[in-house]
């Protein structure tokens, strides 16, 4: 039994080694892309709906976290049924895999959000740039298993926050296109890199 135990151990652990080095084909660049279309809407709602957001800012997060909530679920949805779909026997190591790269953002992000909205609500304008910034870290951790022109999407999240970070007080704090332009065009530009990513691996196939 444990000789059979630690074979299955290993078979694990070369799967998870195999899937590590294939390009994870589990994000549909239609479905990101729809994303960064979300990104823009929430924007215009904002606009329109939350014009005072440091003086709504429970408004501001309900606006943004459903509309992150709504992307995940959409990403992650497709993302399952493609790997199942394109990567076979490896669909499982390759989706862990794929949320390893974004798990520590994530969570990242939602702390810093509870704390800054509990315990320093005057800073809360810093969360558009500490979002991007977090999310960029994760574009960057994937790019190993993404096509590599996932990289320029990367720094364009990086730049985008750190402009906000850098510029996002006063009047600009928790402006509406400090969100939705940097994940519009980001998004965007992952389905870009995607779709053309896709294209060319099965051209070179």
């Amino acid at each position: 039994m444990i000789d059979l135990r630690e074979a299955l151990a290993e078979i694990d652990s070369i799967r998870s080694h195999i899937a590590q080095g294939v390009e994870f084909r589990g994000y549909g660049p239609t479905t990101l892309a729809v994303t960064g279309v979300l990104a823009l809407l929430a924007a215009s709602i904002q606009a329109r709906w939350v014009p005072s957001p440091m003086g709504a800012p429970g408004d501001y997060l309900s606006l943004w976290i459903g509309t992150a909530a709504v992307s995940l679920a959409l990403i992650i949805v497709e993302a399952v049924t493609r790997a199942r779909r394109i990567h076979s026997g490896l669909a499982a190591e390759m989706l862990r895999s794929a949320v390893e790269q974004f798990a520590a953002p994530i969570v990242a992000g939602v702390l810093l959000t509870v704390v800054l909205t509990h315990r320093s609500p005057q800073s809360l304008w810093m969360l558009p740039g500490l979002w991007e910034v977090l999310f960029s870290l994760g574009v960057f951790a994937s790019r190993r298993f993404l096509p590599a022109p996932i990289f320029g999407v990367g720094v364009w999240y990086l730049a985008a926050g750190s402009a906000c970070l850098a510029y996002g007080q006063g009047a600009w704090a928790l402006s509406p296109w400090e969100m939705g332009v940097p994940f519009g065009v980001g998004q965007l530009g992952v389905a870009a890199v995607l779709q053309f990513g896709y294209l060319k691996a099965h051209e070179d196939a």
